[in-house]
């Protein structure tokens, strides 16, 4: 399991980040790491949702 105080302080820094390259995060993204943090989903599905997303 994951601490989820860190884990916001750190998708508020990468957000931030990203927005200066002119990119951005969405809540959806957000869910999807936490599943993935949380053992919920595996690197396999992770990487085809993110695929399915883009196509």
């Amino acid at each position: 399991m994951f601490n989820e105080e860190i884990f916001n302080f750190d998708i508020t820094n990468i957000k931030n980040d990203l927005a200066i390259e002119g990119m951005a995060i969405s809540d959806e993204d957000i869910t999807l790491f936490k599943q993935f943090a949380n053992e919920e989903i595996d690197m396999p599905h992770l990487i085809k949702t993110i695929k399915d997303e883009i196509i």
